[in-house]
């Protein structure tokens, strides 16, 4: 993934999220793309802390989007890796980065979110 893919992706994962644009965001994943974070513990009771599915991730960001409904996310940096972006912003849950691992296709196939939680 070169820089321009890698700020390209970047940008129109978080203007997806600010429009509140769910079928935008799930456009950037695979069908059977697997999410990890530690929001899914909480706000679902999934103790695993991962969902598998764009159905199921989708449930759970309608969700996130109907809770929050002033979500709004602010890019701060882009890291890249061989296959994967690191996105680090500041959300509704506060100093956030998110590592997602990109499929042959160009979509993401995992990713795997961190927050600064108490």
């Amino acid at each position: 993934m070169d820089k321009d893919q890698a700020l390209a992706f970047a940008h129109e994962w978080v203007a997806a999220w600010n429009a509140h644009d769910l079928g935008g965001i799930l456009a950037h994943y695979e069908e059977d793309f697997e999410m990890t974070s530690p929001a899914i513990s909480r706000l679902t009771g999934e103790a695993s802390g991962r969902l598998k599915g764009k159905a199921a991730v989708g449930e759970y960001w309608a969700g996130a989007l109907e809770k929050f409904p002033g979500l709004r996310f602010e890019l701060l940096h882009v890291l890249r890796g061989a296959d994967s972006v690191t996105l680090v912003y500041q959300g509704v849950l506060g100093l956030s980065a998110e590592v997602f691992h990109f499929s042959p296709s160009g979509k993401v196939a995992r990713a795997f979110a961190h927050y600064d939680l108490p």
